[in-house]
């Protein structure tokens, strides 16, 4: 596969460089940091080419805030102008990432997503008799700096973009030479790229057929218990030794017991629930609505926090549930309705 050349230049495009304020904006049109870079958007657009096109750029200006749902997580947000930033690197780099990619990885893809990852594994549960699910020890903490830049080189050739790369990756680390931010637009595209590697792997050196991954939450099926023991050594083994990632202990078992993916656990004839989605679904519904009836949120910040939230309901055989928790709520605070 070729390498790409001859992108940074487009990176600090005029145009390019607006459209990367328009998206880094997107939802956050009324927050301080988005005001403040709008009100004089040309002159900080033109100060970031300005930065771009003499290699001095600056990163690293982040805030750390840590979030509990559905797991505890350290979350790197990128200041305002950087965000920008990341996107004008995305709008321009994103098409070589995606050529790289397997059909079957779905995190951080135009069309797959979630939705479509549940819908690929969930086929693949219904016709294979095993599965073996894998999960990586604190993925981003752990995504090693000079095996990403391997992986950068071999992608891109343009000398500028890797340098703005390496300005990135060094700008952040959770142990020497480790570990890239949770919350960085580039962080996704870098993990992304790191275990299409392994994808590769598993699909053309082992011959998997039946294969799903979601960042770094990965399912192998097959209707042979020793194949996917064997496979699955094979495939540990290749990411311990290139990508220097472990995983946490393997799920090997039959797919009419269900697995645990993405929220959902999955069956051989039907989706349901996880018991821990349930338990969010069910304090998320209360903290929502007592926030919009306590006048913190308007009717218009309800729905676009409940909306998302029903939707991913919406995919697993939970109207019961939804129901048993909505009877409960009008019983309660029958105003969340007519409100």
């Amino acid at each position: 596969m070729r390498r790409a050349g001859n992108i940074y230049k487009k990176i600090a495009d005029p145009d390019n460089l607006r459209l990367a304020f328009v998206k880094a904006a997107k939802g956050k049109a009324a927050k301080k940091d988005v005001v403040a870079f709008r009100k004089n958007l040309d002159k900080n657009l033109l100060a970031l080419r300005r930065n771009l096109l003499s290699n001095s750029i600056k990163v690293g200006d982040y805030h750390y805030f840590t979030i509990y749902d559905p797991k505890e997580r350290v979350i790197c947000a990128a200041a305002f102008p950087e965000r920008v930033l990341h996107h004008a690197i995305m709008n321009i780099c994103h098409p070589y990432f995606e050529r790289y990619q397997i059909y079957d990885s779905f995190a951080t893809r135009p069309g797959k997503g979630t939705c479509a990852a549940i819908s690929r594994a969930y086929g693949f549960n219904k016709k294979n008799l095993w599965y073996l699910k894998l999960d990586i020890k604190k993925y981003f903490d752990s995504i090693n700096h000079q095996v990403l830049r391997h992986l950068l080189k071999k992608r891109f050739k343009d000398n500028r973009l890797i340098w703005l790369f390496n300005q990135i990756i060094d700008s952040y680390n959770t142990y020497k030479g480790k570990g890239i931010p949770i919350g960085n637009l580039t962080s996704q595209y870098f993990a992304n790229l790191y275990l299409a590697t392994a994808d590769h792997y598993a699909k053309e050196t082992l011959k998997i057929k039946n294969y799903v991954r979601y960042m770094d939450d990965i399912v192998l099926w097959s209707d042979s218990k020793e194949e996917l023991k064997s496979k699955g050594r094979l495939y540990r083994n290749f990411i311990a030794d290139n990508l220097y990632l472990y995983f946490k202990q393997n799920q090997l078992n039959q797919t009419i017991v269900g697995i645990p993916f993405l929220g959902y656990r999955l069956y051989t004839s039907e989706i349901k629930l996880s018991k821990r989605s349930k338990t969010r679904y069910k304090k998320q519904i209360y903290e929502f609505s007592y926030k919009f009836k306590s006048g913190m949120w308007s009717e218009y910040e309800y729905q676009s926090h409940l909306v998302p939230l029903i939707e991913f309901t919406n995919h697993a055989n939970a109207i019961n549930y939804r129901k048993n928790v909505l009877n409960k709520i009008i019983g309660q605070w029958p105003w969340v309705l007519s409100g």
